[in-house]
């Protein structure tokens, strides 16, 4: 399923909000599209592009499955957010792999928190 246009202008700003919010570290957050996948990569300030994670767009703006990439095999791997689930919000994904790769898992701390929380109605 090909992402709409308006969900990809969506998620970049969204993704780009919350690299200013959280991840001062980035410089900026890529975002690239190629069929149902975005993929992220982080601008580190000397001008360094890394790879951070994949998105799988599932039809909302706001499920998107997860998947880490792995350097030590150059792809991605479908992976579980910190909230226990394979899908979740695109800040949680970001959150998720910038935490990884920049070494900071402090921000992990609001998704567990969402793990343990129970629904409200």
């Amino acid at each position: 399923m090909a992402i709409p246009e308006s969900v990809r202008r969506t998620l970049t700003e969204r993704l780009s909000a919350r690299r200013r919010e959280r991840w001062p570290q980035l410089a900026g957050v890529r975002v690239r599209f190629r069929a149902q996948f975005a993929y992220l990569d982080g601008e580190l300030p000397d001008g360094e592009v890394i790879p951070l994670c994949r998105l799988t767009y599932r039809g909302s703006a706001d499920t998107w499955g997860f998947a880490a990439y792995l350097a030590g095999k150059d792809g991605y791997e479908n992976s579980v957010l910190p909230t226990g689930l394979f899908s979740g919000l695109p800040e949680h994904a970001l959150d998720t792999a910038c935490g990884l790769y920049l070494g900071d898992v402090s921000a992990w701390a609001d998704l567990f928190a969402l793990k343990r929380s129970p629904p409200t109605h």
